[in-house]
């Protein structure tokens, strides 16, 4: 959140457990929907969830029905200790890149 309060960055900020059931949310200005399921979505599929919209942009539409993931843009990104995936973190408000960068310095900073 610091990242995000430091270039003035209205974002929302969600944090999963690895089965993608909430945590903890902050709205600092940012949708209060997206963040959440970026966060979800980097959590059930285990890897960041612009994997997921790359996928999509590169013609791999099916992955817009994908049960329970609704948060397949840039922004959500699992949290990894000693290797293994304990959870994720989503971000909304700003440019997909920024909403990454977010979630990235949040993970970074525990």
């Amino acid at each position: 959140m610091a990242h995000a309060v430091g270039q003035k960055w209205p974002v929302s900020i969600a944090i999963v457990d690895d089965g993608g059931h909430f945590l903890w949310f902050r709205r600092l200005d940012g949708s209060a929907y997206i963040a959440p399921e970026e966060a979800r979505t980097a959590a059930l599929g285990r890897r960041e969830s612009k994997v997921d919209e790359d996928f999509i942009n590169q013609g791999r539409t099916s992955f817009l029905i994908s049960p329970s993931l609704e948060g397949l843009l840039e922004g959500g990104v699992p949290i990894v200790v000693d290797g293994h995936r304990v959870g994720a973190v989503g971000v909304s408000g700003v440019r997909s890149s920024q909403d990454a960068q977010v979630a990235g310095a949040g993970i970074a900073a525990i």
